[in-house]
């Protein structure tokens, strides 16, 4: 019988020894680190919501959003069109 809940899947990720103690954490929490880490490069490349990496970071929402800011990946993730299109909206509401 499978451990993992439902709708989940696991990766394994191998890595040399000493690693998490080269970083001064111990083994679980690097493991919380890697997962958060690949969860906040996904949504900053676009291939993920906030929901989402949030989920894959296996934390709530707003948790994830606050801490993308203390590894400086912006929480309001825009492409550039997008980032036209919100000022040109602003542009026409003062004329």
């Amino acid at each position: 019988m499978s451990t993992e809940p439902q709708g989940t899947k696991q990766a394994l990720i191998s890595y040399p020894a000493g690693i998490p103690q080269i970083l001064k954490l111990s083994d679980r929490e690097f493991a919380v680190e890697l997962r958060f880490l690949a969860a906040a490069k996904l949504f900053e490349l676009g291939r993920l919501t906030a929901g989402k990496a949030a989920r894959l970071a296996e934390m709530d929402r707003l948790t994830f959003l606050y801490e993308l800011g203390k590894i400086g990946v912006p929480a309001i993730n825009l492409r550039d069109e997008e980032v036209e299109a919100e000022l040109e909206a602003a542009r026409d509401l003062f004329e």
